[in-house]
């Protein structure tokens, strides 16, 4: 998966800065992302402080560490 170009505490910022009623094409448009991008954070981060942010994150990568490999049936 690719790594994201935007920090955590970027993240955190550019959602802040959309609950204080800046608009979501203005926020776009400054920070070089597409709007997809923006509601795919809003969904997934809206609401959390940074150490949850953080936190969430960790657990993502301890799954996919204890996650097995997917195994292809024989044919």
């Amino acid at each position: 998966m690719k790594k994201s170009k935007y920090s955590d505490a970027q993240i955190m910022n550019i959602l802040k800065q959309a609950e204080g009623g800046v608009p979501v094409a203005d926020l776009c448009r400054e920070h070089g992302m597409s709007s997809a991008s923006f509601y795919k954070w809003r969904s997934k981060y809206g609401g959390m402080d940074a150490s949850l942010m953080a936190r969430m994150k960790e657990l993502d990568e301890e799954n996919k560490r204890l996650d097995p490999a997917p195994v292809s049936p024989d044919t």
